[in-house]
């Protein structure tokens, strides 16, 4: 092989590996000791304070260390740099799903001493000890001597799909007395408001929330008011929901 041929395959390799390298360069790695530190502190607090600790959540991670990358390389703190993605953006490209969101910047000699400004900072404070909030992504990234963090919190909506959602509130409906029973035209329902169903309901209850633990008040109350003897319940995808991730849900009422 000759010299010029040699020097055109060695050029191939190295942009082939660079090729394969990029996304594992640019993927947030398993959770350092230092992202450990700032989710121990922020938990200690919020322990003393008589809140839930905030889980780790991978997604939130991904785009907090991106976000930290781009901090030390401009060697400044903000939420968004020229070109670059609202927060919002950022954490939904990564895959997270939530209905509230917050984030916390910093830069700083040591890392302990990044949890100290937040917690005396009023505005940082208050994200670490915001009762909503249960969830948290954190990066570090050290540039020479100082440390670059980002803290990216939310209150994370599961990914729950269209059946479960449908079995949580079905389970709810029972507990109030209501047969509840399994119906194509309750998902129709719930994803046209045009859809009749074959068998009409005395009523039709439509709502969109970020929390399928409890009926909200109204419907509850509209449940229990003792007009119904069965409902069917039908979930959709919530469109139009903007920024944040909700679920859709009619309820049949008979």
């Amino acid at each position: 092989m000759s010299t010029a041929l040699r020097l055109l395959a060695i050029i191939a390799a190295i942009a082939l590996l660079a090729l394969i390298l990029t996304p594992v360069l640019n993927a947030h790695p398993q959770i350092s000791v230092a992202d450990e530190a700032l989710l121990n502190a922020a938990n200690r607090d919020r322990a003393a304070a008589g809140l839930q600790a905030l889980k780790w959540d991978t997604a939130l991670a991904a785009a907090a260390h991106q976000h930290a990358l781009r901090m030390a390389h401009a060697n400044s703190i903000s939420h968004q740099f020229p070109g670059e993605a609202p927060m919002l953006d950022r954490a939904r490209q990564a895959g997270a799903r939530f209905s509230l969101i917050a984030e916390n910047v910093a830069e700083g000699p040591s890392v302990p001493g990044l949890h100290t400004q937040w917690m005396n900072s009023p505005p940082h404070r208050a994200n670490l000890l915001d009762p909503q909030l249960n969830a948290v992504g954190i990066s570090v990234v050290q540039s020479g001597s100082q440390y670059f963090a980002v803290e990216d919190f939310s209150t994370v909506v599961p990914l729950l799909s269209l059946e479960e959602q449908e079995q949580k509130i079905s389970a709810q409906l029972s507990q109030l007395g209501l047969s509840v029973s399994a119906s194509p035209d309750a998902r129709k329902t719930c994803s046209s408001d045009r859809a009749v169903p074959a068998q009409k309901p005395v009523t039709v209850v439509r709502y969109e929330t970020v929390d399928l633990s409890s009926l909200p008040g109204d419907v509850a109350r509209q449940v229990s008011s003792g007009k119904f003897h069965s409902a069917a319940v039908g979930a959709c995808e919530a469109d139009g929901s903007g920024d944040f991730t909700r679920y859709r849900i009619a309820i049949l009422l008979f």
